[in-house]
């Protein structure tokens, strides 16, 4: 292939995958869509071979088209951090950095942190990973953890973001059904075989102890959609209730069934800027009274 690409040549491929029709191409791209009509077929000419398939649904891309595309964004937050850092000076944060944390705390606490200050960093990047272990953390898996527990490992770095209480809750759609208001009544939801040492179960097992649950689930946020979806009760954090409007709580906090939110990292990462930029704006995005 004596074909040279350019930028512009990597940049109809990626709009051309994105977009995946000639017309949202074009509009990415700001020209007309006989211009991308032209542009592609010149393109595949020169390479010798196709990068698109055609469908009913538009332009599909192969293995080669997919693989100059993943290139093409390559490029496109090099040069993305390369105007910033002529904007800002030397004073841009890039990288990459690993985080890790439970479903429930992704969905409820971490998501829209990241959506406040994300953009303020555009050579930042993320791997988000979702686990309820610590060992993601000291295997070097990951770089920052956001757990909810009452003992955070000692030779992890940690600042203590605040208490997160529970209560017994279910949605109104369940309630509306009539059931017994005593909370032995209720179809209970739980984590048992998954998570036998959470708090939640050691509650219920202690204040309910004939009580076994119907419904059975391997995560918190699991837990939660299945009461969402009025199928019964569960014990859940306070801080999802917020974002549920139809999921009331039925119980006050209960007693012993409480932790904390810690945000950690290890400490050969204090070194590191893209970590400790991150790290310092979760702390000061997530608080919890």
């Amino acid at each position: 292939m004596q074909c040279r690409l350019s930028y512009t040549d990597l940049s109809l491929i990626l709009a051309l995958v994105r977009g995946k029709t000639l017309a949202r191409a074009a509009a990415l791209l700001r020209v007309d869509v006989s211009t991308v009509f032209r542009a592609i077929h010149k393109l595949e000419a020169a390479l010798g071979r196709e990068l698109f398939g055609k469908s009913r649904a538009g332009y599909v891309p192969n293995s080669m088209a997919l693989a100059l595309a993943d290139q093409a964004e390559r490029a496109e937050k090099a040069l993305l951090a390369a105007q910033v850092g002529l904007e800002q000076g030397h004073d841009v944060v890039s990288g990459t950095v690993r985080l890790t944390c439970t479903d429930s705390v992704l969905q409820g606490l971490l998501l829209p942190a990241l959506a406040r200050f994300m953009p303020a960093y555009p050579a930042l990047n993320l791997e988000l990973t979702t686990s309820n272990a610590f060992a993601n953390l000291s295997r070097r898996d990951a770089d920052i953890a956001l757990r909810l527990t009452t003992a955070p490992p000692a030779h992890l770095v940690g600042r203590h973001l605040g208490a997160v209480a529970y209560r017994v809750c279910a949605a109104q759609a369940y309630l509306a059904t009539g059931v017994a208001p005593e909370l032995a009544g209720l179809a209970w939801i739980g984590l048992d075989d998954f998570l036998p040492d959470h708090a939640t179960v050691a509650w219920r097992r202690q204040h309910l102890p004939g009580v076994m649950p119907r419904f059975q689930c391997n995560s918190m946020q699991s837990a939660i959609e299945l009461v969402r979806a009025g199928l019964g009760a569960a014990i859940l954090p306070e801080f999802v209730l917020p974002r549920f409007p139809d999921v009331l709580p039925l119980t006050p906090p209960l007693p012993a069934c409480d932790t904390a939110l810690w945000l950690l990292t290890r400490p050969d990462c204090r070194a590191l800027r893209a970590v400790v930029t991150l790290f310092d704006e979760l702390a000061a995005s997530i608080r919890l009274a």
